[in-house]
C-alpha cells in the first residue's frame, strides 16, 4: 500500500467521527451559546464598558468646614479632573460619612477649618481625604486625584506666597519643584484599562470555555452510554477517536480566537508593535493547549461532574495566577512555581513580550514550548481514558 494511500486509510475514521461531532454540535444549542455565542458577547460587553478607557467622573463628596474662596476653589479644580465628580458638598464629616457607608458617593475631601488663613500664614494646613478601598479601582483613583490636588494647592500657595515677597517666576518654579518628572508609561500610555484588562480577561474566558466544553463533550458519552459506539467509529484507536472528536471544535475556537484577535488589534487599535500575526499564533497555541488540557481533565476524572468542576476551577484561578492582576513574583514561591502549569500564564507572557514589547518571536519560545507540553499532555492518560469510556458507567 503506498504511504498516501495509508495515510488516507488511517484517517478515514477520523473524518466520519469528525461528521459525527458536526451532527452532535449542530444539534444541542449548548455547543453553539458557549462556544460561538459566550465568547463574542464577552468580546462586546468587556471592550464597550471600558470603551472609555478610564472610569469617568467617580462620585465623590467635599466637607468645606473653611467656606472661603480659596477653599472653594480647592473643591471647584478638584470637580475639574476628570476621573472625580463631586456630587454633594456635606456639612460634617459625619455626614460624609455616612454616605460613603451607604454607597452614594466613593470618597470625600475634608478642607479644615480656617485652611485659607493658616495657608496664606505658612502654617501648614493640613487636609483629609477618605476613600472607600472595598473598591479598589474607585478608591485608588480617588486618592490620586485627591492627592495630587492637594500637591497642587500647597503649590499654589507657596507660589502665591513668594510672589507677595517679590520672587520672581524663574526663582519660584525651581523652589517649588526642583525635580522636574517626565514620565513615559510604556506599553499603555494612555493608562487604558480595557488595554490593560481585556487583552488577558477575553483569551481567559476564552480557555475556560475550551476546557468546560472539551470535558463535556467526552465525558457526556459515558453519560449517554454512546463511548463504546465512538471508540467503535475510530476503529478502536482512542487517538483518532479524540482528533475526529476534537477536529471540529477545534476548527471553532480557532476562528473565535481570530475574530479576538482581529477586533483587539485591529478593529480597536490595541498595542500591538509585533504585528497581528504572532498575536494571532499565540491565540492558536492558547487554544490547542487549552484543549490539551481539557482532554487531560477528562482522563484524570472521566465524569461529567468531577471533570466540569475540576476545568471551571482551573479556568478560574488562571485569571487570578496568570499574572495581569497581580504580578506572579510578588506571589509566594509555591504558587509561583504553579503558575506554569496554566496555559493562560504563558499566554500573557507571549502578549507581553509580543504585543507590548514588539520582540522578535523566539524571546517568547519557552513560552510556545510550555503550550505545546500542554497539546502533548493527554498522551499521559489515554490508556486511562480508553479504559474509561469502556467500562466506566455515569453515575450522577
Amino acid at each position: 500500500m503506498k504511504p498516501l494511500d495509508a495515510l488516507a486509510s488511517w484517517l478515514h475514521p477520523v473524518g466520519q467521527v469528525s461528521r459525527r461531532e458536526v451532527g452532535i454540535l449542530v444539534s444541542r444549542p449548548l455547543y453553539l451559546f458557549c462556544m460561538v455565542i459566550a465568547p463574542l458577547f464577552c468580546c462586546v460587553f468587556f471592550t464597550s464598558l471600558m470603551d472609555s478607557g478610564l472610569p469617568q467622573d467617580l462620585p465623590a463628596g467635599v466637607v468645606d468646614l473653611d467656606d472661603t474662596s480659596m477653599s472653594r476653589n480647592v473643591a471647584r479644580n478638584l470637580d475639574a479632573f476628570a476621573l472625580t465628580g463631586v456630587m454633594q458638598r456635606y456639612a460634617s464629616v459625619s455626614e460624609a460619612r455616612e454616605a460613603v457607608q451607604r454607597g452614594e458617593i466613593y470618597g470625600f475631601y475634608l478642607l479644615p477649618r480656617d485652611f485659607s488663613a493658616d495657608a496664606q500664614a505658612q502654617r501648614q494646613p493640613k487636609v483629609s481625604f477618605y476613600c472607600n478601598y472595598s473598591y479598589l479601582i474607585a478608591g485608588s483613583l480617588l486618592f490620586r486625584d485627591m492627592k495630587t490636588m492637594s500637591e497642587l494647592s500647597s503649590g499654589a500657595a507657596a507660589r502665591s506666597m513668594l510672589y507677595a515677597r517679590g520672587a520672581a517666576e524663574e526663582q519660584i518654579m525651581p523652589a517649588l519643584q526642583p525635580i522636574a518628572i517626565d514620565a513615559h508609561p510604556l506599553g499603555n500610555p494612555w493608562l487604558n484599562y480595557s488595554v490593560y484588562l481585556s487583552n488577558t480577561l477575553l483569551p481567559g474566558v476564552m480557555g475556560l470555555l475550551i476546557m468546560m466544553i472539551t470535558v463535556c463533550s467526552i465525558a457526556i458519552e459515558i453519560k449517554h452510554n454512546t463511548a463504546k459506539d465512538w471508540l467503535r467509529m475510530g476503529r478502536g484507536s482512542i487517538v483518532r477517536a479524540l482528533m475526529g472528536k476534537l477536529l471540529p471544535q477545534t476548527l471553532v475556537w480557532l476562528v473565535v480566537g481570530l475574530f479576538m484577535s482581529v477586533y483587539l488589534y485591529r478593529f480597536l487599535g490595541f498595542p500591538c508593535h509585533s504585528g497581528i500575526g504572532p498575536m494571532i499564533l499565540a491565540m492558536a497555541a492558547f487554544a490547542l493547549a487549552s484543549q490539551g488540557l481539557g482532554v487531560l481533565m477528562a482522563g484524570i476524572f472521566p465524569t461529567l461532574r468531577l471533570g466540569l468542576s475540576l476545568a471551571s476551577l482551573w479556568g478560574v484561578l488562571s485569571l487570578s495566577i496568570s499574572g495581569f492582576s497581580f504580578p506572579v513574583m510578588a506571589m509566594p514561591g509555591a504558587v509561583q512555581s504553579l503558575s506554569v502549569l496554566f496555559p493562560l500564564r504563558h499566554y500573557f507572557l507571549i502578549y507581553v513580550n509580543q504585543a507590548l514589547n514588539g520582540y522578535s518571536l523566539h524571546h517568547a519560545g519557552l513560552h510556545y514550548l510550555a503550550l505545546a507540553a500542554f497539546v502533548l499532555a493527554p498522551l499521559l492518560i489515554l490508556p486511562r481514558l480508553k479504559h474509561a469510556l469502556l467500562h466506566n458507567t455515569y453515575t450522577p
